[in-house]
């Protein structure tokens, strides 16, 4: 007997013990005939067997892929944790290597910026005294052509004043004589060293 035929069965027999059981005055459902308990427990059985070989393999591995599923998402979830957080890490370090870089490189900027003011100082203050011996030299020879110019103009005076008073010309040994006497009692020391 097949699965079909013993299932269009079931609503025979059960309207047979049905009627049997109204019958004997009570419900069929209240007092149990053995015969459809038989029934029953077979169609349960049946019923249980179909289910497990047809449908609970089915409901199973739905289940299972289900799972399968959840666990991929799961795991896929991890490496993606995973791989944020390395990533996280990755980007700290390089972070934290740029502002090394950067603080050295402000740290070489000033460092540079302090030996080339420096530098411009020094050089600053060697042109200056060097323009200072340079305007000393100028000085010195200023002074020392002045003293020339006044000692020439003093000898100048020093001749044409003799030649008036004494109302001669004087000859080259008397000039010199006369003009060695003049520039010795002047002090032309003095001079120079209010110059220098």
């Amino acid at each position: 007997m097949d699965v079909v035929s013993l299932i269009n069965a079931l609503p025979l027999a059960a309207a047979e013990g049905g009627e049997a059981a109204a019958d004997e005055g009570g419900s069929f459902l209240v007092s149990p005939d053995v015969g459809l308990m038989i029934w029953t427990l077979l169609v349960f059985g049946v019923a249980l067997y179909v289910l497990r070989k047809a449908v609970f393999p089915r409901i199973q591995e739905a289940i299972d892929k289900r799972q399968h599923a959840i666990d991929e998402s799961i795991d896929a979830a991890e490496r993606t944790r995973v791989e944020a957080d390395e990533l996280l890490g990755e980007y700290r370090e390089r972070l934290s290597a740029a502002r090394e870089q950067a603080d050295e490189i402000l740290t070489r900027a000033r460092k540079a910026a302090d030996a080339s003011e420096a530098a411009a100082i020094t050089e600053g203050k060697a042109k200056r005294e060097e323009m200072l011996e340079q305007s000393k030299r100028e000085i010195q020879a200023e002074t020392r052509r002045a003293i020339q110019d006044i000692r020439n103009e003093v000898a100048d005076l020093t001749i044409l004043a003799t030649e008036k008073v004494t109302r001669k010309t004087l000859d080259d040994a008397d000039q010199r004589k006369l003009v060695e006497e003049a520039l010795s009692e002047l002090d032309f020391s003095a001079l120079a060293g209010e110059r220098s």
